[in-house]
């Protein structure tokens, strides 16, 4: 068992705050949005498992900070990023080494988010951009009207193997899936209500009121029943999950063995997001 006072201030990306069995998780990068980096890919699957195994959250609600939920990333595969790291990563390619510690963190973070047995509800305060996998496989998915969503592992040149080739084409159907992800497709909100992937659309000023909405609608069942529906609803993803995570993630690195163009923000999404 985990308890809140144990992890509250563990994580520098993430603010906790708990109020009778309602805990909110707001990503942030100093308090502004979350800008994805080699921190955030390390240690969010540890703060997924600290919240999983805390019998005293009843509900989550997942959200960004500011305008974006996750739209930017720190261009951190690259030479003299971490210190293990060896000549030759990058354009040159990855050393199968190093590319393990990518395969063994990217296992986790799904698997460890679907480990959290509560009913949770995404509120998407922006565009989510980078994994935003993570939050449309909540139980209630808010966007705001001015979110947006895609995966940018195509434009930069990666396989999107790390749960993305799961995720999308189970929410979207096989054939409008791989669409979206092999051509770096962008989806607005009203889009991503269109087809399924969000439950609502709401003002961007009440979207944390709708959220403590509906988690006090849960709160208001028997917890073992709000607990287990999410259970039996998740089953399925966690399935696939671990058949499947571990296969994506092994291409994605075999594929970068083989190097890929230099990291150019001119031609980079990522210089398009910044």
């Amino acid at each position: 068992m985990s308890s809140l006072a144990n992890y509250a201030n563990k994580y520098s990306f993430a603010n906790l705050e708990r109020t009778d069995g309602l805990l909110e998780m707001r990503f942030h990068t100093n308090e502004g949005p979350l800008v994805w980096n080699r921190q955030v890919h390390r240690e969010l699957s540890d703060l997924f498992a600290d919240v999983a195994a805390d019998l005293q959250n009843r509900v989550v609600i997942m959200t960004g900070t500011g305008d974006s939920f996750c739209a930017n990333i720190e261009p951190f595969n690259l030479p003299g990023d971490l210190p293990e790291q060896r000549p030759g990563f990058g354009q040159a390619g990855i050393p199968a080494d190093i590319w393990n510690i990518t395969y063994s963190e990217g296992k986790r973070l799904l698997a460890n988010l679907l480990e959290i047995d509560v009913p949770i509800i995404a509120a998407i305060n922006g565009p989510a951009l980078i994994h935003a996998e993570l939050a449309v496989i909540s139980d209630i998915v808010l966007a705001a009207e001015h979110a947006s969503f895609s995966d940018v592992h195509i434009k930069n040149s990666i396989i999107p193997g790390d749960g993305a080739h799961i995720i999308w084409p189970m929410l979207l159907g096989p054939n409008r899936g791989r669409y979206f992800l092999m051509m770096a497709e962008t989806l607005s909100a009203d889009q991503a209500l269109a087809l399924g992937v969000v439950g609502e659309v709401v003002e961007a000023g009440g979207l944390m009121d709708r959220a403590r909405e509906i988690a006090n609608r849960f709160l208001a069942l028997p917890p073992l029943v709000a607990r287990y529906s999410r259970v039996a609803t998740t089953h399925h993803i966690k399935r696939a999950i671990h058949d499947e995570i571990g296969y994506g993630l092994a291409l994605e690195g075999l594929a970068q063995t083989a190097g890929r163009p230099p990291w150019d923000p001119a031609t980079s999404i990522l210089g398009e997001l910044s």
